[in-house]
């Protein structure tokens, strides 16, 4: 059987870096478009735009050939250029995100991504509606913990006890 072809477009944002953070997907099928977002209350801008690509991923029902296009180098080279399988290779030794890395890997093993960079903000269509819905995440209320940042955050910072 042959795999859906899918394109995605993602985006991330936060508002403060760290601060409430949101993420924005667009997924184009067989000429039908379907919108994801999401937010939590303190995160970063990589965070989100890592989170975006996992959520698009994960919206898949089965394996894919996937087309994903992101305006984050930072995603498109850690996943294009193979960084992220040697940063998982070696431990993610001082490397941010490995929670969001591994998810990202393994739905890439189940899905043949192509990853894809698009400039942001430069009157794409796709990227500015996942733009558009990255920022309405971010600034919605009651937003739930990015338990993954905020623990290794905790873990850098430990709280005092005097």
């Amino acid at each position: 059987m042959d795999k859906a072809q899918i394109t995605i477009f993602t985006d991330g944002s936060s508002q403060g870096n760290p601060g409430p953070g949101g993420y924005g997907v667009l997924i184009l099928s067989e000429g039908k478009r379907k919108e994801l977002s999401g937010g939590f209350r303190r995160t970063t801008n990589n965070r989100m735009e890592l989170m975006a690509a996992i959520a698009g991923l994960e919206a898949l029902p089965q394996p894919a050939q996937v087309r994903l296009y992101s305006d984050s180098q930072y995603l498109v080279k850690g996943m294009a250029l193979g960084w992220a399988r040697q940063w998982r290779a070696k431990g993610y030794r001082k490397k941010k995100n490995p929670d969001l890395w591994d998810r990202l890997l393994d739905l890439s093993d189940r899905h043949e991504v192509e990853f894809i960079y698009v400039a942001g903000h430069a009157g794409h269509p796709e990227n500015e509606r996942c733009d558009q819905l990255a920022n309405a995440a971010a600034g919605r209320r009651g937003l739930p913990a990015d338990e993954g940042y905020e623990r290794s955050e905790t873990d850098l910072h430990p709280p005092t006890l005097f």
